[in-house]
C-alpha cells in the first residue's frame, strides 16, 4: 500500500545507524510536527520525494574516514540549498557535513563520551537567545572531531575540552551539533530542537492524529477498489485491533477479520478476545482453531528465527484458505491483508522493504515484517506502519476503541513461542506458563485463584495497582531444571523468569524495579501453585543490550 502524502513541514531524518535515531523522531512528533526516518544512504530521488522542510543527519557508530563510511547522496547539499531546506547534522552527521564540504575531521586525542559541559560562543541562530558564555550539560558520544571548518561556517559552541560542539552557516542554512539533543541526558536539548524547528526553520506545529487518520482512510480507499474485499489478521492486541477498526471505518463490511488460535496464546486468550471483539468493537470476526497445525510444524524447532518464520508461513496459509472460503461466498477472492505493523517493527526488522537500509543490524524478524513468506499471494495494507505504540493508542481513542483494551500490554505475534525458549512442544512448557496444572487437586477455595505462572504474575501486578505503570510484563519458560525442596522432598523442576519493563515506544526499555515484598509474594504463589516449578528468577536487563522478549 502506498505511503500517505507527506506534509510540506515534514522533518526527514537520514539514519546513519545511531541507537538514538528513533528518539529524534519521537521528540519531533511530540511537538506536533511529522517526522520520518529513512536510510542515510537513500537516493536523492527518494529523499526529495518526501518534500521535507528540514533534513536531519543522524549520528552513527562509523568514522567518516572508514572506506565504507555511509554518506548522503551526491547532489544532496546542492538540492537542499536550492530548495531552501534546512539541514542539521547531529554527531556523525556534523562530521559528515564538515568532511564533505571541505573541512577536516580527525581522530580526537581525547574522546568525549557521556555528560560534558559546553559553552556557547557569541550569538547564534541555533541557540537563539543564549548569549556568549552560556553553559549547559549535554550528552556526547564521539571519537572523531572537527578541527577545521568548511568555508563560511563558524563555531558557535565548544566543549570543556575545546572541541567543536556546534557549528552553523546561516546563509546556507546548514547547522551541526556534536552532541545528542534528543536524549534526556541533554537537559536543554529539547529546548534547542524546538527553537531550531520553529524559530530557525519556520516549521508549523500542525500535525494531528486526526489528520493522519483521514489521510490513511483516503489511501485505503484509493488502494482497495469498491468491489474488493480485505482480510484482517487480528491477534487480540492493540495494534491489529486499531488497524482493523480504521480499515472498517474506511470500507465497512468488505473487511473480514480472522482470529487464529495458534496454540500459543495466553490463558483463556481466545475467549477474552472474542468477547471484546463482539461486545465492544462490533467487528465481524471468524475464529479459527489451528493449534495442531502450528504446533506440529514447530515440533523439534529450537532456533528463534526459524520459529518466527514457520509461524509467519502458517498464518499466511490459513489466511489463503480463509480467502478461498470468502471467494466462494462473495464471488471474488480478497486480494489484501491488513496487519498492525508499527514503526518499531519496521525499524527492528531492517532492512525494511523499500528503504535500502544498510547501516543498522536486524534485531529480529517480526512476524508481520520479516516473518512473512516471500511468495505470499495477498498484498499488505499496513495503516499503522508510521506510528509508535503510544500514537496507536491515541488513534484508538479517536476511533472509540475501549480504553481498557488500549491499555493492554503488548503480546508478540508468535505468542508463547518466543516465551518458551527452545522447542515449544517439548514437555509441558506451554502448560506451565498458562494452564491450571493443579486444578484437579486444588480445593474449591483455591480454584478461584490463578495457578499458572503468567496469570499469577499479571494478576499480582493488577492487584498491586501497577499494570498501567508497566509497558509489558510476562513470564518466560527456561529450558533448564534446578534442584529444590518442596514438601520435605527433593525436586528437580523447571525454572521460570519474570520480565517487566517500562518504555515509551518499545525501542528502548528499562526493567521495572518491583519492591522486594511483591517479588517474594509472587515467587511464593508460583512455586506453591504451579506444578513442576521450583525456582523463579527476575530479568533485570534493559533494552539495549537485551530485547524485551527473550527470543
Amino acid at each position: 500500500m502506498e505511503t500517505p502524502t507527506m506534509k510540506p513541514d515534514t522533518v526527514l531524518i537520514l539514519d546513519f545507524g545511531s541507537q538514538y535515531t528513533h528518539l529524534i523522531t519521537r521528540r519531533i512528533r511530540s511537538l506536533n510536527v511529522f517526522s520520518l526516518v529513512i536510510s542515510g544512504t537513500s537516493s536523492l530521488k527518494s529523499i526529495t520525494s518526501y518534500n521535507p522542510k528540514v533534513v536531519i543527519l543522524s549520528g552513527g557508530p562509523h568514522s567518516v574516514h572508514a572506506l565504507d563510511a555511509p554518506s548522503f547522496p551526491d547532489g544532496f547539499i546542492e538540492w537542499a540549498e536550492s530548495n531552501g531546506v534546512h539541514v542539521l547534522g547531529i554527531c556523525y552527521g556534523l562530521q559528515l557535513i564538515v568532511q564533505k564540504l571541505g573541512g577536516v575531521v580527525v581522530e580526537g586525542e581525547s574522546k568525549e563520551y557521556g555528560k560534558m559541559e559546553i559553552e556557547v560562543k557569541g550569538k547564534s541562530e541555533i541557540f537563539g537567545s543564549e548569549s556568549g558564555g552560556d553553559k549547559q550539560m549535554v550528552w556526547m558520544s564521539h571519537g572523531d572531531e572537527a578541527v577545521k571548518l568548511p568555508q563560511g561556517f563558524e563555531v558557535v559552541a565548544q566543549s570543556a575540552q575545546g572541541a567543536v560542539a556546534a557549528l552553523e552557516n546561516r546563509e546556507r542554512k546548514i547547522y551541526g551539533l556534536q552532541y545528542h539533543p534528543e536524549v534526556t541526558h541533554s537537559p536543554r536539548g529539547m529546548e534547542t530542537l524546538k527553537h531550531f524547528l520553529f524559530d530557525v526553520c519556520g516549521v508549523s506545529a500542525d500535525w494531528k492524529m486526526e489528520d493522519l487518520m483521514e489521510e490513511e482512510i483516503k489511501v485505503i480507499n484509493k488502494t482497495v477498489a469498491s468491489d474488493e474485499h480485505v482480510i484482517c489478521a487480528l491477534s487480540g492486541g492493540v495494534d491489529s485491533t486499531v488497524a482493523a477498526t480504521l480499515v472498517h471505518k474506511a470500507i465497512g463490511d468488505r473487511l473480514h477479520c480472522i482470529f487464529v488460535d495458534n496454540g500459543l496464546l495466553r490463558f483463556k486468550e481466545q475467549e477474552r478476545v472474542m468477547d471484546t471483539f463482539e461486545r465492544d468493537l462490533h467487528l465481524p470476526v471468524t475464529c479459527v482453531d489451528a493449534s495442531e497445525q502450528f504446533l506440529s510444524q514447530l515440533k523439534g524447532v529450537v532456533d528463534p528465527e526459524t520459529k518466527r518464520k514457520i509461524i509467519g508461513k502458517e498464518f499466511i496459509n490459513i489466511f489463503d484458505q480463509f480467502a478461498q472460503e470468502l471467494e466462494k461466498k462473495h464471488g471474488k477472492k480478497p486480494a489484501f491483508l491488513v496487519q498492525g505493523t508499527l514503526y518499531p517493527d519496521v525499524i527492528e526488522s531492517c532492512p525494511p522493504p523499500g528503504t535500502d537500509r544498510t547501516h543498522s543490524h536486524t534485531i529480529k524478524s517480526h512476524h508481520n515484517v520479516g516473518g512473512l513468506p516471500k511468495d505470499m499471494k495477498l498484498k499488505l495494507i499496513e495503516p499503522l506502519k508510521l506510528l509508535f505504540k503510544d500514537e496507536v493508542r491515541e488513534l484508538g481513542k479517536i476511533l472509540n476503541v475501549p480504553v481498557g483494551f488500549l491499555k493492554r500490554h503488548p503480546f508478540p505475534g508468535p505468542g508463547l513461542a518466543v516465551r518458551v525458549l527452545g522447542d515449544v512442544t517439548q514437555g509441558n512448557a506451554l502448560e506451565v506458563l498458562r494452564q491450571a496444572s493443579l486444578s484437579k487437586i486444588l480445593t474449591a477455595k483455591h480454584r478461584q485463584q490463578p495457578s499458572h505462572v503468567d496469570e499469577i504474575f499479571i494478576q499480582s501486578i493488577r492487584d498491586a495497582g501497577l499494570y498501567d505503570s508497566i509497558w509489558q510484563a510476562f513470564a518466560v519458560f527456561l529450558p533448564v531444571r534446578s534442584v529444590g525442596v518442596q514438601g520435605d522432598k527433593r525436586t528437580h523442576s523447571h525454572v521460570v523468569a519474570l520480565r517487566a519493563v517500562t518504555s515509551q515506544d518499545g525501542m528502548t526499555a528499562d526493567w521495572y524495579n518491583f519492591e522486594h515484598k511483591f517479588l517474594d509474594d509472587v515467587s511464593r504463589k508460583i512455586c506453591n501453585s504451579v506444578q513442576g516449578v521450583n525456582r523463579v528468577v527476575q530479568d533485570i536487563t534493559s533494552k539495549p543490550p537485551s530485547t524485551i522478549e527473550w527470543e
